[in-house]
């Protein structure tokens, strides 16, 4: 008797636990379907979600710029390396014979180069505040748009404000690497040279202009990376927001 309530109890035990197992694997199913959803873009992205992938992108482009051009001979050995003017060319030509100036346009051009450099290092937060500005309508826009879309609006959007900011900066580390002074000299040289026209090109313009042209230079080639190789979307928002992009979702 005692045999036969056992194996009623276990039968029992197993009619209830059938229900329950099955609805346990359609639970795991359809978390597990989730998470692939999420991993390969077909969940929807809200518009907050789309607008804080695009600053993430920025924000790595911008980190990796920075920290390319700051470092030693990042500007001077790099495709972004800053020439002289032409106009401190005719300077230039004239004073290189001179005693003491035969090395002129190198000296000088290294010079450039490094306070560019140093610039650079400071550039990181002036660049991260612009990128809080970009609006989710505008990220809308541009996920969907050119491989350097983004890029071109942070470009457009603050080129101005960051001259403001950043040619005092350019001006301090000319200081800095003694270019300024150095090429103070050589413009008195020059201007004692008999029947020249008097001139004094100041510096710190031309290498702002040129700095930050090679910064967003830098800041499209990683856009364009990061649009072209899943590889290098190294988080799950990266990857979804991209995701879209390369679908070309428009929803």
């Amino acid at each position: 008797m005692r045999i036969r309530y056992s194996v009623l109890f276990l039968f029992a035990a197993l009619l209830f636990a059938a229900p329950a197992q099955a609805q346990f694997g359609k639970l795991l199913k359809q978390a597990s379907d989730k998470a692939d959803a999420v991993l390969s873009g077909k969940n929807p992205l809200s518009e907050e979600e789309i607008g804080n992938g695009l600053k993430e992108a920025l924000n790595q482009g911008v980190d990796k710029a920075v920290t390319s051009l700051s470092a030693v001979d990042g500007y001077y050995a790099s495709p972004y390396k800053i020439f002289l003017p032409e106009e401190a060319q005719t300077i230039i030509q004239k004073v290189s014979a001179l005693p003491g100036f035969g090395n002129v346009e190198q000296d000088l051009t290294e010079r450039i180069n490094k306070a560019a450099e140093l610039a650079a290092t400071k550039a990181g937060p002036i660049f991260v505040d612009a990128i809080k500005g970009l609006t989710i309508k505008d990220a809308m826009n541009l996920l969907l748009g050119e491989q350097d879309a983004a890029t071109r609006y942070l470009q457009s959007s603050t080129s101005t404000p960051l001259a403001a900011e950043f040619q005092p900066i350019i001006r301090a580390s000319l200081d800095e690497v003694n270019a300024n002074e150095y090429w103070n000299k050589v413009v008195t040289a020059y201007n004692k040279i008999p029947f020249v026209k008097k001139t004094n090109p100041e510096l710190d313009a031309f290498v702002t202009d040129r700095a930050l042209e090679g910064l967003f230079g830098l800041v499209e080639v990683k856009e364009s990376e990061l649009r072209q190789n899943p590889a290098l979307r190294n988080t799950d928002l990266l990857k979804r927001v991209f995701a879209r992009q390369d679908k070309g979702d428009k929803r």
